[in-house]
This record gives structure tokens, sequence and C-alpha cells, in this order.
């Protein structure tokens, strides 16, 4: 195994994932690539009072937030010692992953059962079952 891919998301579950990953990588002298996608959001509402942020703060603020949880997974993975690539990305999560797994070649996927989603319960895993029928690449889930 060369490449493992760990779609990172600052969930306790993606934590556990990246643990998981680091013990992997460890075994076969594995690169981890490390990767948050989050979506451009088209606007939302707060109550009845539709509140809008301007477009390029909105971007700025996601794209912040975006490399600063990226960057402490790729931080853990050097403090274990592990060879890891990171990366944010701008899409759909699920298609955005899969697209990353096969570019980069990735042997296998590492992710969390269960991350942060804007309705909490109700998409739990959603994301993880949609990877799961779109790549040909085994994918282990981490609960």
């Amino acid at each position: 195994m060369r490449n493992l891919l760990v779609p990172f998301d600052g969930s306790e579950s993606a934590g556990r994932a990246l643990e998981h990953a680091i013990a992997l990588a460890r075994a076969t002298t594995a690169t981890v690539h490390v990767i948050h996608v989050y979506e451009e959001p088209a606007g939302y509402a707060l109550g009845e009072v539709a509140v809008h942020f301007p477009r390029d703060e909105l971007m700025s603020y996601l794209r912040e937030a975006s490399e600063a949880l990226r960057d402490a997974a790729a931080a853990r993975l050097r403090a274990a010692g592990v060879p890891c690539v990171a990366e944010s990305r701008v899409g759909p999560v699920a298609e955005s992953i899969v697209d990353y797994a096969k570019t980069q070649h990735c042997d296998a996927i590492v992710m969390g059962s269960h991350g942060r989603s804007a309705l909490g319960g109700l998409l739990m895993g959603s994301v993880a079952t949609r990877v799961v029928h779109l790549t040909p690449v085994p994918v282990t889930l981490v609960k």
C-alpha cells in the first residue's frame, strides 16, 4: 500500500479514522493524504430573516476554516512520523473525495463513519455511504 486517503472534517469519528490511518501507514510505509472538502454555500436563512454575507468574505472564512482543519490533521500525521500530503477542495464532498482518490492513485480510503453535517443526525454517514458507492477502491469506515 502506497497511498491512503483520509477525508478529515474535525469530527471525533474523523479523528479516530486518522489514528487508524497512522497505524496502517506505519505498518505499510504508506503516505497519508488528508483532505478537507467544503461546499460553496448557496445562502441560508436564520429563522425568518435571511442572512447574507458578501460572497468573498464567506468563501474566505470557509477556506481558512478548511485550511485549519487540514493543517491540524497534517500536524498529527507529521508528529507521528507519517509522510503526508494535505489539501483542501471546494465542491460536492463525496464526489470530491472520490475524485481525489482517483487522481492521486490512492490505494484505500479511511474515513469516519459519522462526520459533521449541516443537519446533524439526519445526514450522519451520508457522505461515507456515498463515497463507498462511488469509489472503486477499498473504504474502511471507522466509528
